[in-house]
């Protein structure tokens, strides 16, 4: 199988200009190496699971003859992804459903609809792969996606996916982590899949080029505080599996970071006068990150709420 590597890092797919290039930029990532990749699969209990490997985490939710998938990481983890989806299941995979467009939760789309699975998704995500885009951050472009590798089962706001057995709804976050967010809750396991609207150990990404916003963000944990309880499994984008109290941490995280950007901006700050000021420095050292990651933390939330 013929793959095409298109770089995907935790500040990915943001918009580029002049201005911007200029800025301080993470060299390219290098691409893992995915004939040592592993897939970790953890049981969340009512045939339900947590799929970690390269890219985004995946929730994987059987039927009676068939899978609901959430996201589908790069394509090179496709027989992996799908081994470990039999070794858990026993069963095929018939909806894949992408939380939004980035690569690392879409570069599977191809592969796994060519297995017969319906690719399911906002939007948005169709509209953004169709289109492509480019990383404000590193002015790296992703070029339009094509064929198989567009999600063909498109909704707006919401929508419901049914195989015998298993239900699930989906739901649109307006300009959160982008514009074409879609967040998984499954009641009759008590799981929440939230995409990249959340992530544990690190700084989320705010793909502010392309819809997405920290107000938006705030808004989508809001929102999963409605029905979260202290027994829900959640599901984050990226790291580990979390709880309630990690998502109101996550939260008070988001706002705080709101709360002192929108000070350094009505203050005049530039960006650089923002990178300089370290107004998250606690969080750095909470979350172990590097100056890179910080720096890119503190540009996203910058530009995210600069008028």
């Amino acid at each position: 199988m013929k793959v095409m590597w298109i770089v995907v890092t935790a500040i990915a797919t943001i918009v580029s200009s002049g201005a911007l290039a200029q800025q301080t930029t993470p060299p390219p990532a290098a691409p893992p190496d995915f004939s040592k990749a592993e897939i970790k699969t953890t049981d969340l209990g009512h045939l339900t699971y947590m799929l970690e490997g390269v890219g985004g985490n995946i929730t994987v939710a059987a039927g009676d003859d068939g899978v609901i998938m959430i996201d589908s990481q790069f394509e090179p983890m496709h027989d992996k992804i799908k081994a470990a989806v039999q070794a858990a299941t026993g069963l095929p995979i018939r909806y894949v459903v992408n939380t939004h467009f980035h690569g690392d939760h879409t570069g599977g789309n191809a592969a796994f609809a060519s297995d017969g699975a319906v690719i399911t998704a906002q939007a948005n995500v169709r509209r953004r792969l169709a289109e492509g885009s480019v990383s404000g951050l590193t002015g790296a472009k992703t070029p339009p996606r094509t064929g198989a590798a567009l999600p063909t089962n498109i909704f707006t706001d919401d929508m419901t996916l049914k195989i015998p057995g298993r239900t699930a709804e989906l739901k649109h976050i307006e300009n959160a982590h982008t514009d074409g967010d879609t967040y998984v809750y499954w009641t009759d396991a008590n799981v929440l899949s939230t995409g990249d609207t959340m992530s544990t150990g690190r700084y989320p990404n705010i793909d502010f080029a392309n819809g997405g916003n920290i107000k938006g963000m705030i808004a989508a944990t809001d929102r999963f505080l409605e029905f979260a309880n202290d027994d829900t499994k959640i599901v984050p984008g990226h790291g580990s599996l979390a709880t309630k109290a990690d998502l109101v941490n996550y939260r008070t995280m988001l706002v705080t970071a709101r709360d002192r950007m929108a000070k350094l901006i009505a203050d005049g700050k530039s960006e650089q006068d923002a990178i300089a000021a370290r107004p998250f420095a606690d969080y750095d050292a909470k979350l172990g990150v590097n100056d890179q990651a910080s720096q890119n933390f503190i540009r996203v939330v910058y530009h995210s709420l600069k008028p």
